[in-house]
């Protein structure tokens, strides 16, 4: 299975490295980083996807040596928009999935305490543009670019999903670029806010909150044209109760959208582990063109 993902998603010329024999393997080498050269990948810590007053937004980047254009996937972190960075283990470890094939992204967003919602999702919007509009130069495949995100990352990634633009203004950078993507990888996320015990904390500088709760719900705009989704969550998520995400996914079977759903008794709110990343390849492959 492994091998015939590889296949499918990775450039023809990076199947010799047969998924870098393995997962584990590749984290292994994520820990090492003098073995990049000898695999050859390319890694980049804090490269500036965006500007905001000045201030660039900041993401980790890997990809493979290539002569053809890489898929993309795109990660973005937890932390209930208040916390949570592009290393931690919310989020993919690059170098990994460079290692599979991918030119991988691990972006930060401002984060509620500097400036309120919505700026974590326009950030969001901005790195989607930034792919688009550096495409060329990046040696990417802007028609393979793949979200993924846990928890309130999970909430971003799906509220494009779902939403796209909708009323909230581009900034960043790369205001007339496409913020098109494949589809989704939506894990532990919450979709519902209003509902939630901490969904309180997406509260905009001006307004009514409740609206804008429930404006950025992804739960609110799901529809049978929408992109792709994924969504692994656990029985036992603490932070984000399972009965938020079934809504979720009740929607998605009511409308029709492409879905896939794994439900989990006991994994906790779950975190970028072994076993997301089978699914997530799983996924991926079946909906790259």
């Amino acid at each position: 299975m492994i091998h015939r993902i590889l296949r499918i998603v990775a450039p023809a010329c990076f199947i010799a490295l047969m998924f870098a024999a393995s997962a584990s393997a590749a984290e292994a080498n994520d820990q090492q980083p003098g073995n990049e050269k000898e695999a050859k990948i390319v890694y980049q810590e804090n490269i500036v996807f965006g500007q905001v007053h000045g201030a660039g937004l900041l993401a980790d980047i890997a990809f493979p040596e290539s002569k053809r254009p890489l898929p993309v996937v795109l990660s973005v972190h937890g932390g209930r928009w208040r916390g949570g960075h592009k290393r931690d283990t919310s989020t993919i470890k690059v170098r990994q999935w460079a290692g599979f094939g991918f030119y991988a992204m691990s972006i930060d967003y401002r984060l509620v305490g500097c400036t309120p919602a919505p700026a974590c999702y326009q950030d969001l919007q901005c790195a989607i543009r930034y792919l688009h509009a550096n495409a060329k130069q990046l040696n990417i495949d802007p028609d393979r670019i793949f979200l993924m995100g846990q928890s309130a990352g999970g909430h971003l990634v799906s509220l494009a999903a779902t939403l796209g633009d909708g009323p909230f203004p581009r900034t960043g950078g790369w205001e007339k670029a496409s913020n098109e993507f494949r589809a989704v990888i939506s894990l532990a996320a919450n979709y519902e806010l209003n509902t939630l015990s901490w969904g309180n904390i997406w509260t905009p500088a001006s307004g009514d909150p409740i609206a804008a709760r429930k404006l950025a719900s992804p739960v609110n705009h799901v529809r049978k044209e929408m992109k792709p989704i994924l969504i692994l969550h656990s029985d036992n998520d603490r932070s984000v109760p399972i009965d938020n995400a079934l809504l979720m996914v009740e929607a998605l079977q009511k409308t029709g959208a492409t879905h896939t759903f794994h439900r989990y008794p006991t994994a906790g709110h779950m975190q970028v582990t072994e076993e997301v990343i089978k699914r997530a390849l799983e996924f991926i492959e079946k909906h790259s063109p």
